[in-house]
């Protein structure tokens, strides 16, 4: 949608679609254009070079993986996102995972409605081992709530503290340390060229028989062919996915059909709290920029 504010401000558009635009259809919008308040669109080189007036690309989200910085930083575009918007609802949606992968709460409900009434067994999160890979603001939020379920939890973060960790009820430590002890593996890492297929083979192999793996983060940091054979071979309890490497996911691919895996439609940030937060810190830094401020949250 494209809007013409007020005061001589500027044209902005944002994507109100519901799907993330390619590049080439922000090819055809972007020129003409002051401010762009952007979702998970594909904002790559092509995309930009079309535009001589751009001047702000303010991102409803935390991730920037899909701009590409460089050339936004080399047109003399401000890149902004909103930090902490989302937290809380990625968080209790992990939670919710977290619950209904131990309990195999879909799988009931669903057996249920057939006319079924399953005798199943699941985990008590008391007493597990809880991974978190990342260890940022979403990560943190997931720590506060676990906290009243009596977990032991680690936590691989390269920029945290042991002090901010302990401050939170967890023990900062290695990778490898948590894939071989946790029962439970939450992904919470932004999507950067080593964090790509971090879950592969040898990862998915060092886990615990049994483990489970969530991951509300990015679809990139899953290998997803090495994840299907970890739930084909047992070696995964089960997996919960609220990304995945293509969005949506071709409706064909193997994992969407995996009794032990769960799906969800990347809806960690569709709440109440979250959407009106993002949309509002978003829109105030586009219009910071379009007069000449400098935004709050800014990222280049």
């Amino acid at each position: 949608m494209r809007v013409t504010l007020e005061n001589a401000v500027g044209e902005v558009i944002y994507n109100d679609s519901g799907k993330p635009l390619e590049s080439e259809a922000l090819a055809d919008m972007l020129p003409g254009v002051d401010g762009y308040i952007a979702g998970l669109d594909e904002i790559d080189q092509h995309a930009l070079e079309t535009t001589s007036r751009l001047k702000v690309i303010a991102r409803y989200g935390v991730g920037v993986d899909a701009v590409d910085l460089q050339t936004a930083r080399h047109k003399g575009i401000i890149v902004t996102n909103t930090p902490g918007a989302n937290s809380r609802s990625v968080a209790e949606l992990t939670i919710g995972l977290m619950l209904s992968l131990a309990r195999s709460i879909p799988t009931a409900a669903n057996a249920t409605r057939a006319g079924g009434w399953p005798r199943l067994s699941g985990i008590t999160l008391r007493g597990k081992v809880v991974g978190l890979l990342g260890f940022g603001a979403i990560g943190q939020a997931v720590a506060r709530l676990l906290s009243g379920f009596e977990t032991t939890l680690l936590v691989y973060d390269p920029i945290a503290t042991p002090e901010q960790a302990s401050e939170l009820g967890a023990v900062l430590t290695s990778i490898d340390k948590i894939i071989r002890q946790a029962d439970i593996v939450s992904l919470h890492c932004p999507l950067t060229a080593d964090t790509r297929h971090m879950v592969n083979d040898s990862f998915l192999s060092t886990l615990k028989p049994g483990a489970y793996l969530i991951n509300t983060a990015r679809g990139e940091l899953v290998d997803e062919t090495a994840l299907l054979a970890a739930l084909e071979s047992g070696k995964l309890g089960g997996a919960a996915l609220d990304v995945f490497a293509t969005q949506p996911p071709e409706v064909d691919n193997p994992l969407l059909s995996h009794p032990r895996l769960l799906a969800t439609p990347h809806m960690g940030a569709h709440t109440d709290g979250a959407i009106n937060a993002m949309g509002w810190m978003a829109l105030n830094d586009c219009l910071a920029v379009l007069r000449g401020e400098e935004p709050r949250y800014r990222v280049i």
